[in-house]
């Protein structure tokens, strides 16, 4: 299948892993693009930019495929080393970056010089408005079903999507929701060029995360997931456990007067203990809704080729009506 992104991109399929915390090393993102996709390293994963150079250097001898780096821009008083991060995204050679989070304006003439694509993690058309603006590449255009940060204004995709196509020129892809072939062909018919999946490559054979959290993904509906962090209006889409019950229930006591030092001990630091070591209980960890379609732990190649195949079937299905 073609579109806008996977030209862009110099991929087979039109779709993109999403940058996961503590989910996108190497072998992640080497293993969805092996399978045709575009896989992405979680670059604030990596404590320093020698650590990302090393990751990305590692991903190299996994795949010769195109792959990224997320690198999110967090408002946080002792920001990360940007530049060094930068630096290593375009010293390793990598053409397509997925930022998120605050606007990534001041790093984007660097990118632009090297020749890197970006893709910009929007939640609203204003959003998406400001990234074409600043001269982004694409979008991801990420639905209130997606796991982590939604935003604020909880549209879902089958609205989002189409007010993102009536409104932007630059391409974009669709995020929040996206599980199968049937995901895929509906993003299309909105407007989207192709999707972004994160949960549903946390439940991947290759994935390198404990397998207490595949099972867990596999084990929940769409009524598993709780929003967290309402009241700082930093919501974010987890799954729910006794940490993130408790987390409410600080927050519904704490009413008004919240602050995130009240409900740290849920948030701050707990993805290693969660993703690699398997405590289930440690914290509030990020899930999407999509969790009530994923029943099974395929490899990334089986995945992405199932996927395809589905939405074979229903473009050929979708032919066949339009002829009766």
């Amino acid at each position: 299948m073609k579109t806008a992104i996977t030209e862009m991109f110099g991929i087979k399929h039109p779709i993109i892993q999403g940058g996961m915390h503590y989910v996108g090393f190497a072998e992640m993102a080497a293993a969805v693009s092996n399978a045709g996709g575009l896989g992405i390293i979680t670059g604030l994963t990596q404590k320093t930019p020698a650590d990302l150079a090393n990751e990305i250097a590692r991903c190299r001898d996994m795949t010769n495929k195109p792959f990224g780096v997320n690198l999110t821009f967090l408002p946080t008083v002792n920001a990360p080393d940007y530049p060094g991060y930068v630096r290593a995204i375009i010293e390793g050679g990598v053409k397509a970056v997925e930022t998120a989070g605050n606007n990534p304006a001041q790093v984007l003439p660097f990118f632009k010089e090297a020749g890197v694509k970006v893709i910009h993690k929007c939640t609203s058309v204003r959003h998406a408005l400001k990234a074409q603006s600043i001269g982004c590449d694409a979008v991801s255009v990420d639905g209130f079903e997606c796991g982590g940060h939604p935003g604020e204004d909880d549209v879902p995709n089958f609205i989002l999507l189409p007010r993102a196509a009536d409104e932007l020129e630059i391409p974009f892809v669709s995020s929040g929701g996206m599980a199968d072939g049937r995901s895929l062909m509906a993003s299309i018919a909105l407007g989207a060029s192709g999707m972004n999946m994160g949960t549903r490559f946390i439940a991947t054979k290759e994935a390198p995360v404990h397998d207490n959290v595949k099972a867990a993904i596999v084990a929940a509906s769409e009524l598993d997931t709780r929003l967290v962090m309402r009241p700082l209006r930093n919501t974010e889409r987890v799954m729910k456990n006794d940490a993130v019950e408790e987390l409410l229930r600080i927050e519904k006591e704490m009413g008004d007067d919240l602050k995130f030092e009240d409900i740290i001990e849920q948030v701050a630091g707990v993805y290693p203990s969660i993703m690699m070591e398997g405590e289930m209980d440690k914290g509030a960890w990020s899930c999407g809704m999509v969790a009530g379609l994923i029943n099974d732990i395929p490899s990334c190649q089986e995945l992405i080729d199932r996927i395809m195949a589905e939405a074979e079937e229903i473009r050929q299905r979708m032919n066949a009506i339009s002829q009766d």
